[in-house]
Order: C-alpha cells, then structure tokens, then sequence
C-alpha cells in the first residue's frame, strides 16, 4: 500500500528535512569560520545530507503515491529538481572534496522544501499520463537538475577565476577544490547533462502527439536553443580550448534558456494568473 502522510505529519517532516538541510550548510559555514579543514567534518557533514535527502525522498514519494503521477503544480516540481541536485552533490561529495559547495546547495534545497508546506495534496491535471510520458518527464527533470548543478558551479569558477587572478583570494574561495578540479567537474556535468537533454528530447519527439503545440511550442524552442548553446560550449572546449570567463558565460545563457523552457510558463500561469 502506497506510504500516505497526514497534514501535519507531510508539514512537520518538511521542516525537519530543511532543518537538516541548513544544518549540512552550517557545518560547513562554522568550519570556515572557525578556519578548520572542512575534510575533518565531512563525515558529519555527508551524515546530515544524507539525512535530508532521505526525507526529502519520503515527501517527493509522498506527493507522487497521492496522484499515481509526478506531481505538476509549480513548488512540487521545484522540489523534485532540488532533491535530484542535492542527490548528485551527495554521490559527488562521496569522491571529490566538494563539501564547501554545502554553503550554497542545501539552503536553497531547504528552501524548496519550505516552499511546499501545506501542499501535502499537489494540484495535477486531469490528464493521465502514461508510463513513457512519464519517462519522458523524468529525464527532462534529471537533466535539468545536472544543467542547474552545472549553472552552480559556473558560478564558483567564475569567482574562484576573479580572485585568482587578483592574488587576493578569500577564505570561502580558498577552501574550494582547485579551479583546475572545478573546471573539469564542470564539463563532466555539462557533457553527462547535454546527453540526458538529448535523451529528454529525444523521447519528446516520440511519445508526445505534437511537440511543438500551441501550448509546449515555447518550452520546446527553449530546451532546443539550450541544447545549441550546451552542445557547441562542448564543441568549443574539446576543439577551440574554451575555458574561464568565456565558458561560464555559455553556461549561463544556456541554463537561463533551460530556466525559461521548465519554469517560466508554470510559475506564469499558477502563480501570476493563478490557473492550473
């Protein structure tokens, strides 16, 4: 029998999950602070992680078991591409040292998580989506979620670049794996999320009747213009050398298309003009 929560019980395990999600960030922020090898604490820090992720996944399936489906409305999926993110910052953290980026990640995992109380019973359409539709979703969804990682990350190369260059790096930026170390994980992300796109495309042109109707034609111009920029911000860095400022730009003008194509019609639609 599918696990259903009540109410209350769906809200109080929201704001224990967040809980823990700060508490990893705050280990992490107390480390710095205190100027102590964030390596000695990383064990207590995956542990809290791990904790979150764990409920988070309790409350994603809560949400999926109430329907039968992915939950649609706008704060459900947002919180479904957070815990796929803290997921993969987790088996990321497990065999890089990269639990400083804890700081960023997991308060806006929290935040994701707080954003659904009360929403114990997700608004859904009332059209049943069959097994390869939902296929379909899943893969937009990790992708998404592997590009967004990416977009975080382009962040810290672009700073951790800046401070470099200007000898005058900070704690928080020293206690970040080299920008070497970054860079690589960078691409590594970006390849594995470009060929997941490719695959949510993919099965969009197989399973959906018409990809390009009235009203998905803008969701899929935008993933198709984000997979241009990814797949030739790849092109350019295995043949021109692409790296630095010039990557991190591409990153982020392909997330901002990817952004616009999975949210920018659903937070509109429910959250401006409040329809479903």
């Amino acid at each position: 029998m599918p696990m259903l929560f009540s109410d209350s019980l769906f809200n109080s395990l929201t704001i224990i999950t967040a809980i823990l999600y700060v508490s990893g960030a705050g280990l992490v922020a107390v480390n710095m602070l205190n100027n102590t090898i964030v390596n000695k604490q990383r064990q207590l820090v995956l542990a809290s992680a791990l904790a979150a992720a764990f409920m988070h996944t309790l409350l994603v399936l809560h949400s999926y078991n109430i329907n039968q489906m992915i939950a649609n409305d706008f704060f459900s999926m947002l919180s479904l591409v957070f815990l796929v993110i803290s997921l993969l910052f987790i088996a990321t953290a497990f065999s890089q040292p990269v639990e400083t980026l804890a700081i960023i990640v997991f308060p806006f995992s929290a935040i994701a998580v707080l954003l659904n109380i009360g929403n114990s019973i997700p608004a859904t359409t009332n059209v049943n989506l069959d097994s390869a539709l939902q296929v379909h979703i899943i893969l937009s969804i990790v992708s998404y979620s592997l590009l967004s990682v990416a977009a975080f990350q382009a962040i810290f190369v672009s700073i951790q670049e800046k401070q470099l260059h200007d000898r005058h790096p900070g704690r928080f930026i020293g206690r970040l794996p080299s920008l070497q170390l970054m860079e690589t994980l960078l691409f590594r992300v970006l390849s594995v999320g470009l060929a997941l796109l490719t695959l949510a495309l993919a099965t969009g042109f197989i399973f959906l009747d018409d990809i390009f109707a009235q009203h998905i034609a803008h969701k899929t111009v935008l993933s198709i213009l984000a997979w241009l920029v990814f797949a030739t911000l790849l092109w350019g860095r295995h043949s021109l050398g692409w790296r630095g400022q010039k990557a991190v730009k591409w990153t982020y003008g392909g997330y901002f298309s990817l952004m616009l194509a999975y949210f920018g019609s659903k937070f509109v639609l429910q959250l401006v003009l409040n329809q479903s």
